[in-house]
């Protein structure tokens, strides 16, 4: 059964009921849920899953069960209890929401990444308060305060970003949207999510995002490592705020 995935058309859903619909080797079946599903370089989210009676079950993680991305499982933590739980059961789904929101923004900051250095991505990871992407570069020369710089300045313009469906045909008409060379965009569903950053981004993405570009805060090239002859790592981080 196909889970109806609601961190895609809303990132900053915290919480939602839902039905238990499997219990599998992989984890809890949900009808719906706000977990994202590890893929695309961005871990599965963590959280809680609380039955009517009051019990809470922890998620350590949240995957996909089948290749076409349709079907979501709960994977509990290692320890947790889930006798309580059975098929037909109503819920509360809820994330970590703090370590999601960072995730959030640091999605979309290598988005902007990608948009500074126009270059084929070969790999990438988004972390909590850091991540990397990995770039087809045939020369090196590039300046970590250079980037650093152009990034904050697309930062600092607060440019919105929003999602879009196209069908595989708008995407095949558009081929240059892909600049992920190891993660194809999902076809065969009949629908493609494109991510725009306004004036700065446009790209096929099943992630979750910011609503605007300030929100990702500042951030700095924290390391340019070269992984192969044409391969260069570039490290990313969110800079945390100085409190008084």
């Amino acid at each position: 059964m196909a889970t109806d995935c609601l961190f895609r058309d809303d990132s900053y859903l915290q919480s939602c009921t839902a039905n238990v619909v499997a219990l599998t080797d992989k984890g809890i079946v949900l009808d719906r849920t706000v977990f994202y599903a590890t893929s695309g370089g961005q871990p599965g989210d963590t959280g809680w899953l609380r039955t009517e009676s009051g019990v809470s079950i922890p998620i350590a993680n949240a995957v996909y069960t089948d290749k076409a991305k349709t079907e979501i499982a709960h994977v509990p933590a290692e320890g947790a209890n889930t006798s309580a739980i059975k098929v037909g059961d109503t819920v509360t789904a809820s994330i970590d929401w703090e370590k999601r929101y960072a995730r959030m923004r640091m999605h979309t900051a290598l988005h902007l990444l990608s948009a500074v250095l126009p270059y084929p991505v070969t790999g990438g990871s988004v972390g909590n308060g850091d991540g990397r992407l990995d770039f087809d570069i045939p020369d090196a020369g590039l300046d970590k305060d250079e980037i650093t710089a152009k990034l904050n300045e697309m930062i600092a313009s607060g440019a919105p970003v929003t999602s879009r469906w196209i069908d595989d045909a708008e995407l095949e008409a558009n081929p240059g949207l892909v600049k992920t060379m190891s993660v194809a965009p999902p076809k065969g569903t009949g629908k493609i999510r494109l991510i725009e950053i306004k004036g700065l981004d446009l790209q096929p993405c099943g992630g979750t995002h910011v609503r605007s570009a300030a929100e990702i805060g500042e951030v700095a090239i924290t390391g340019i490592e070269k992984k192969g002859k044409q391969n260069r790592r570039v490290r990313l981080a969110l800079v945390p705020e100085h409190t008084d």
